[in-house]
């Protein structure tokens, strides 16, 4: 099987791992950057829109989120794929929306939808009933706990931790090592124990 991922980056390498480990035995990155030839071991073969001339598989392992959006929705006819490690944890009622990778040591407990675009960093976890927005980056050991609603296109640090419950609006920053124990209804980047907003 082969696929194509936009971006040739280290998070992009981190995907083509995933890639491997779910049988892609041939997988080649685009990116603008001209200078760029390959990717950890991994050619780069073009720029990012040659993607648009290719039938294979697809994905896109850009972190920055609106870029992500952007390329997403250019993609929709394409055949953009799900990437899940096999070493995440996912209860069998989880929804996963497209062009979604769910990295190494993730648990995702019952009843999460997951949208489109999203991250699940390494070792974060989203507990049951959670509902997580397109192009949502849940970082590198950052918890969801039951019941919590995040917008699309808001990036959760690492180690964040969000207490059950919660509802975080759209387009918002949680800075590392948050802990979010009230709703979170107007954009912004919000950092601390308890989180606050940053004026």
């Amino acid at each position: 099987m082969k696929l194509t991922i936009i971006g040739a980056s280290g998070h992009g390498r981190v995907v083509a791992d995933i890639a491997k480990l779910r049988g892609y035995d041939e997988i080649e990155f685009l990116d603008d950057n001209e200078k760029l030839n390959q990717c950890g071991n991994y050619p780069v073969v073009g720029k990012a829109n040659k993607v648009f001339e290719i039938e294979n598989d697809v994905f896109i392992g850009i972190g920055d989120t609106s870029i992500r959006e952007r390329f997403q929705l250019q993609l929709k006819d394409k055949s953009l794929v799900t990437l899940i490690h096999p070493d995440a944890v996912i209860a069998d009622d989880v929804t996963i929306g497209k062009g979604t990778v769910i990295m190494a040591g993730t648990v995702i407990n019952s009843g999460a939808k997951i949208g489109n675009g999203v991250i699940l960093n390494t070792c974060s976890s989203v507990d049951h009933d959670c509902i997580v927005g397109d192009y949502v980056h849940v970082a590198v050991g950052a918890h969801l706990c039951g019941t919590v609603k995040v917008g699309k296109s808001t990036w959760i640090g690492a180690g964040v931790t969000v207490s059950n419950n919660i509802t975080i609006c759209s387009n918002c920053t949680i800075g590392a090592g948050a802990v979010v124990v009230k709703d979170i209804e107007k954009e912004g980047t919000y950092v601390g124990v308890p989180s606050r907003v940053i004026k």
